[in-house]
């Protein structure tokens, strides 16, 4: 488990979990699963689209959560599809 990646539902995280939480958390995981914090010109590609891949994996599971308890069942709003970056 990477101790810096933060829960990013409620209750856990008061408010919804913005875009850079989201970027912050993806990028965690994905420098601890390569073992690289700064990944070498050839390999930078292939780290940001795993960084973009793990973020976008990331906003659709939260959006698909549906908590309940403390929140009466509260669901997160869609979230509006980003563009690709180019």
């Amino acid at each position: 488990m990477c101790r810096s990646i933060k829960t990013l539902r409620p209750p856990a995280l008061p408010e919804e979990a913005t875009e850079d939480d989201i970027r912050a958390a993806a990028l965690q995981y994905v420098r601890k699963v390569s073992g690289f914090h700064h990944p070498a010109a050839h390999n930078r590609e292939v780290f940001e689209r795993a960084v973009d891949e793990v973020a976008e994996a990331t906003a659709r599971l939260l959006d698909g959560l549906e908590v309940r308890g403390a929140h009466s069942g509260v669901r997160r709003p869609a979230r509006e599809p980003q563009p690709d970056a180019v």
